[in-house]
């Protein structure tokens, strides 16, 4: 059986923030580690019936890109979602809350502009 690892080595500050965060992929196309700005790692726990929920994200992590990563994030969950239960309801749910956020998003942006 075929096997593959996926790493993540977090650096941190002096007050155990995370400062760095970077990773690979065993059967990855690049060699080493990258760097990324965030990570959000969900485990489901089939014995408790919960979800392990691991966020992180590095100090420089901007915040108009923070909101892009979970807007993305959720639209992820939706397709993976459709894939794996064919509920059209809930994907179709979450997508237009990924519309909601994006025009929010965009809102803010123009507001900011006008300043």
């Amino acid at each position: 059986m075929k096997s593959s690892e996926i790493r993540f080595k977090i650096e941190l500050d002096d007050k155990n923030y995370p400062d760095k965060i970077f990773w690979e992929a065993s059967d990855g196309t690049s060699k080493g580690l990258e760097e990324s700005k965030a990570i959000t790692l969900s485990i489901w726990d089939h014995n408790k019936k919960e979800t392990l929920r691991i966020d992180l994200w590095g100090k420089d992590m901007p915040v108009d890109e923070m909101k892009r990563f979970y807007i993305d994030t959720i639209g992820g969950l939706a397709n993976s979602l459709r894939t794996a239960t064919n509920d059209e309801f809930m994907a179709n749910e979450m997508e237009k809350l990924c519309d909601t956020l994006v025009k929010h998003v965009q809102e803010e942006q123009n507001q900011q502009g006008d300043k």
